[in-house]
């Protein structure tokens, strides 16, 4: 397989993890570690700091991937099976392709404006 595909399916992966995380019939647990692999992936907060060469970013790319494939073991087959199916069918706007990085950038913006807040006042 090569890099493009399994990019590709990764980001496969992450909307069905997506879908399946608002659905009744995945398990609390399942849900539980989607959402902590959602929170390290985009917490500045590593086990390794990525300002040390190489190994800062290796953990990023062992844990989150790891993260999602127990995850999708947890969740069950059925459910995985129907969201993966409109996974390959979903047409991704363009408009919508920066929403989550959007979302992202304003939860920063609000948490440096509340650390600052704290520190100031």
């Amino acid at each position: 397989m090569k890099w493009k595909e399994k990019a590709k399916r990764l980001r496969d992966d992450v909307y069905v993890l997506w879908l399946a995380f608002g659905d009744r019939r995945t398990p609390w647990y399942a849900k539980a570690l989607v959402a902590v692999v959602v929170a390290y992936a985009v917490s500045p907060i590593d086990l390794i700091p990525d300002v040390i060469p190489v190994l800062g970013y290796v953990d990023d790319l062992i844990l989150v991937p790891a993260g999602i494939y127990l995850a999708l073991k947890m969740i069950p087959r059925e459910v995985l099976e129907e969201y993966r199916q409109q996974a390959r069918t979903a047409v991704f706007p363009k408009k919508y392709r920066w929403l989550a990085p959007i979302i992202i950038i304003l939860i920063w913006l609000l948490v440096i404006y509340w650390i600052i807040r704290i520190i100031l006042f």
